[in-house]
């Protein structure tokens, strides 16, 4: 199983392991530096040690130069040097020390010889720092003296060693130090974190009135506190609309069943003549009916809310899907007393049957709640990448806190629910939640506003750009008050 390590740790082992790095590659370079120092004095000491002897071999008789070397050389601690002739004649070695590692390294140095030339050797586990040069050529001798000098660098070793312990102790030290700084610095910082999760932990299906507190917490926390209160407030509105429209669908399908059940249990209380059976059974088909209808409604709002695509696509003229309508209506209009009229001609993509739905709930919808003697206008409006639909009537102004409800499932203005004129998805308060499925469905949007005494919808059908550029820019008339309803729940 993968281990899974908590945002604290993972910060207080990035931040330790961060410090660590920073204090190593620092004593590293330290390390770096006092090696160099140590070597440029060591090489400093070993051409002050060549110059003195170039002095000796030059001022001193030939005779008397290994003396001399002698009593000068013999008295620096860790110091070693040889002194040749050109015929290989050694005038001068430091007692009891073995050059032969130390002129095979000289001797692999480029040319020429007569400058200090620095190198290094071991011998004997011991590290030795050295150079090669050459003395003036001393009378009496054949040619130039041969020098090979060098150092101990023990004393040096012996510090670094020290050095590099400490730096080792420190650097674990500071580690340690640096993580638990930054263990209590991820703990602090992540508090919001955990003020955030224990909030979150308190919302439940009763109690979704819980928000993160975005003044509280830093600036990078803030975005998601303010996002997770976004998704807690659709949360709340979604669940305050399916609670509601549970009870009202439970309300909804009460009222049919009941009437079934007392007309069934009435006609069956004692015998009855065939007419009378056949009343009751008629007057059940109707109740069925409308219990089929509402059913079959609230499975095409579902089966809209999750997607469905449009069964068929293709170039309507709006205009004539409208006159048809009015045909269909013009009986009823005629009866009610209302007058139906046209206005402007557009062409959409999309499903005929399902915009006929929508212009038919909408204009049902118009038709019984328009007064007599008044008017119901159609008005089909391009706009520069859309055509618009607007259906306007005269009659009783809708309040504005009941405008964003128009759109929910069973909603109707009477909360007594007397029972409407009409039948259907209409009476049972679907229609306008068809329309917005629809609308939702064709990529467009509905929206509505009220106000003295007149009601529009306007739905928006958005068209290619291809098709747009010669369509006019807005519709005459519509406020920027419309009430936008284009989400589907």
């Amino acid at each position: 199983m993968k281990l899974r390590l908590s945002l604290t740790t993972r910060l207080t082992i990035l931040f330790s392991l961060s410090s660590a790095a920073v204090l190593l590659g620092l004593g590293v370079l330290i390390w770096l530096a006092m090696d160099r120092h140590f070597a440029d004095e060591d090489y400093a000491v070993l051409g002050d040690n060549i110059r003195l002897i170039q002095k000796i071999a030059a001022e001193g008789p030939p005779a008397a130069v290994p003396q001399r070397l002698a009593e000068t050389l013999e008295h620096h601690p860790g110091f070693v040097a040889q002194v040749r002739g050109a015929d290989g004649s050694v005038l001068y070695a430091t007692q009891g020390f073995d050059f032969g590692k130390a002129l095979a390294a000289a001797a692999r140095l480029p040319a020429p010889r007569d400058i200090f030339a620095p190198f290094a050797w071991e011998q004997h586990g011991q590290a030795y720092r050295g150079m090669r040069a050459q003395a003036p050529v001393p009378a009496g001798h054949p040619g130039p003296l041969q020098i090979v000098v060098g150092m101990d660098t023990a004393l040096h070793a012996h510090f670094m060693h020290a050095f590099r312990q400490s730096l080792a102790f420190y650097t674990a030290l500071a580690a340690l130090a640096s993580g638990l700084l930054g263990w209590w610095a991820a703990r602090r910082g992540l508090a919001p974190l955990r003020t955030m999760a224990s909030r979150a932990r308190t919302v439940t299906a009763h109690k979704l009135d819980e928000r993160m507190p975005v003044e509280a917490v830093p600036v990078e926390m803030a975005d998601l506190a303010t996002t997770l209160n976004a998704m807690l407030e659709r949360l709340q509105d979604d669940f305050r609309r399916l609670s509601e429209f549970s009870s009202d669908l439970a309300h909804e399908l009460r009222t049919p069943l009941t009437n079934l059940m007392t007309q069934t249990h009435v006609v069956l209380s004692q015998p009855r003549d065939a007419a009378k059976y056949r009343d009751v059974l008629a007057s059940n088909a109707e109740e069925l009916q409308r219990l089929a209808r509402m059913v079959s409604d609230m499975l095409y709002l579902a089966k809209m809310e999750h997607g469905i695509t449009l069964p068929s696509a293709e170039a309507i003229d709006v205009a004539d899907e409208v006159a048809a309508l009015f045909e269909f209506y013009d009986a009823l209009a005629e009866h009610k007393g209302v007058r139906l009229q046209q206005r402007g001609t557009g062409r959409i993509t999309g499903d005929r049957l399902m915009l006929r739905r929508a212009l038919s709930n909408l204009l049902s919808n118009a038709l019984r709640h328009t007064p007599a003697g008044k008017g119901i206008v159609v008005e089909i409006a391009p706009r520069a990448d859309a055509v618009a639909v607007i259906v306007e009537n005269e009659g009783e102004t809708i309040r504005p806190e009941l405008l964003p409800s128009l759109f929910d499932r069973f909603f109707r203005e009477d909360k007594s629910r007397a029972r409407p004129d009409s039948e259907g998805a209409e009476g049972a308060g679907l229609g306008l939640a068809i329309t917005q499925a629809i609308m939702a469905a064709h990529g467009g949007s509905i929206a509505v506003e009220s106000a003295a005494g007149r009601t529009r919808f306007v739905l928006t059908f958005r068209v290619p750009d291809d098709r747009a550029g010669g369509q006019a820019d807005s519709i005459a008339g519509v406020s920027g008050t419309a009430k936008k309803a284009t989400h589907a729940r």
